[in-house]
């Protein structure tokens, strides 16, 4: 391991270092959004029929095979149908669609009064989506207050070129701008 000498320390005077288990969750929350994430919404269908979520929580695992995850919170009421729905559905919103994320978030209007359809899965899709994958269940694991779902992606649908990310960092949702230069 490489000690920072003196001179970078003060460098990064102002920075804090906690321990999770000690500090306020808050602190640790702020911590974590301190790292972009996209935002999508993932759908099944439930018990009572077509269920979605809004969720942040996404990422590739694997290209071969092709296998992505999610995690959906325990806490969640829609928690178990989700972890045990044999497919679902991970719909990547665009920087246009935050009243879709809305939709999907505790006390939202959900599927209601949306065009309702479904994949060759019987699982409920949305349209116009920036990115979709259609993905059987593969494995569960548990990972302390969420549950780890990963999916094998079975299809894959992408929107057209122009479609950038809705991005959710530091508590805030925004738009990401591709061009730095």
């Amino acid at each position: 391991m490489t000690r920072l000498p003196p001179e970078s320390l003060d460098r990064i005077a102002d920075a804090i270092s906690f321990h999770p288990e000690t500090a306020e969750a808050r602190t640790l929350r702020e911590a974590l959004g301190r790292y972009a994430t996209g935002v999508t919404v993932i759908t099944a269908m439930g018990p009572n029929g077509p269920m979605g979520m809004t969720a942040n929580s996404f990422t590739s695992v694997s290209l071969d095979p092709p296998l992505v995850l999610w995690c959906p919170a325990r806490s969640s009421s829609r928690h178990t149908a989700f972890v045990t729905a044999p497919a679902f559905a991970v719909h990547v919103l665009g920087a246009e669609q935050l009243d879709l994320c809305l939709r999907f978030t505790r006390g939202g209007e959900g599927f209601a009064g949306l065009e309702d359809g479904q994949n060759a899965d019987g699982v409920p899709v949305i349209p116009g989506v920036a990115a979709r994958f259609d993905c059987l269940r593969h494995a569960i694991h548990p990972g302390g207050d969420h549950t780890v779902v990963i999916g094998l992606v079975a299809r894959v649908t992408v929107g057209g070129p122009d479609d950038h990310p809705l991005v959710f960092a530091a508590g805030r949702f925004g738009a990401f701008q591709p061009d730095l230069g």
